[in-house]
């Protein structure tokens, strides 16, 4: 793995840590193809039940490496490629934003299952003011937002600061920067509580049932419900309930 990207596991939980500092987090052809990487590591080890992606230096992420857009080599995972597979992923992804976040970089943050970041952390839409537009971003990042936020920020590319981005759905909270580890530690222990199945079949909820209609996603979610309903998740999940003990998926990690 690239030292751009670099990764670590401990009681079931990967950090991913953005740190190429040299390029304020861009998403350039190493960035992607590290975090490619670390996602399918992580994603291969039935041991890690969330993955976390942070940050060093000052910036989460400035957006696409505009020195080398075009220097990828052939075969190489695009950004489209790296979008898709946290979507793909059946395991919680946390945003732990530790610095500025804009362009590319909003898309990152949506991508994120849930995201946190400092509060004097800078945020925005800001291709247009080079003469583009956040054109894959958007595929993340209209879902999560008004109409009316959205037509504002896309085209103004102003920068706003984290809680902002709150506001406008784009992350789940903005905390003072002494807050963030213990924010991410609430959510993350949250994650380690839930069965992986399941968590599974909630980020397909998410994904899927928006997109279907009423009476599609009545039959769909009955038939999914009856399903996980005859797992074994479910019944050590119940019969753990009803002992007043930590399910079986919890004790594997912790122990």
């Amino acid at each position: 793995m690239s030292d751009v990207v670099l990764s670590d596991t401990d009681r079931g939980v990967t950090t991913i840590t953005l740190n190429d500092h040299d390029n304020r987090n861009a998403l350039g052809p190493d960035l992607i193809e590290g975090l490619m990487d670390a996602i399918d590591a992580a994603d291969d080890d039935p041991n890690v039940r969330v993955i976390v992606l942070t940050n060093n230096g000052t910036v989460f992420c400035a957006g696409a490496n505009l020195k080398n857009r075009n220097q990828g080599r052939k075969g190489s995972p695009t950004g489209m490629d790296l979008f898709s597979r946290f979507r793909a992923s059946p395991k919680p992804f946390v945003g732990k934003i530790n610095g500025h976040c804009v362009a590319g970089g909003m898309g990152l943050a949506a991508a994120m299952d849930i995201a946190v970041a400092i509060d004097t952390a800078k945020f925005g839409f800001t291709e247009v003011r080079i003469g583009v537009a956040p054109a894959m971003i958007s595929v993340l990042c209209l879902p999560k937002m008004r109409p009316a936020d959205a037509a504002s920020a896309f085209l103004r590319g102003n920068r706003f600061l984290a809680p902002e981005a709150a506001r406008l759905g784009l992350i789940n909270d903005a905390v003072p920067k002494d807050e963030l580890d213990t924010a991410i530690d609430a959510i993350v222990e949250d994650l380690r509580l839930a069965g992986p199945n399941a968590i599974a079949a909630a980020k397909s909820l998410l994904t899927t049932v928006p997109g279907m209609s009423v009476d599609e996603a009545f039959a769909w979610t009955a038939e999914l419900s009856a399903d996980l309903f005859r797992q074994p998740e479910a019944a050590e999940g119940m019969a753990a309930f009803r002992e007043k003990r930590p399910p079986s998926w919890v004790s594997e990690i912790d122990s």
